[in-house]
């Protein structure tokens, strides 16, 4: 029974990593705030090679014209985290009367 459990459990998270085509890619928890101009993060080449991945969670600022002002990690590789953090700061939200948070996953796939 255990065999046919793991074996099935493998095959399917295989499907799943292979139908990601993006090495990472970013998810709004609050999509309160269009994004009007949006960097997807350069995945640091020996995590990729070494098969490291994993999701980062960032808290991002946005002042009232659209521009990330501040980030804050709140888990995930610190490395991966960086990368994520240097994309997130050259994105562009849509200008509103005052400043937002948003609460944003990346998911770096090796």
């Amino acid at each position: 029974m255990w065999p046919i459990l793991c074996f099935s459990l493998l095959v399917g998270l295989s499907l799943l990593a292979a139908s990601n085509v993006q090495t990472a890619h970013a998810q709004t928890e609050n999509p309160d705030r269009k994004i009007v101009y949006r960097v997807e993060p350069d995945y640091p080449p020996d995590l990729k090679r070494a098969g490291i991945g994993g999701y980062v969670r960032l808290e991002a600022t946005i002042t009232s014209s659209g521009a990330v002002e501040d980030t804050n990690v709140t888990g995930g590789n610190p490395i991966l985290a960086e990368a994520a953090v240097r994309a997130i700061k050259k994105w562009k939200y849509e200008p509103t009367s005052s400043r937002t948070k948003a609460k944003l996953i990346f998911h770096f796939v090796p």
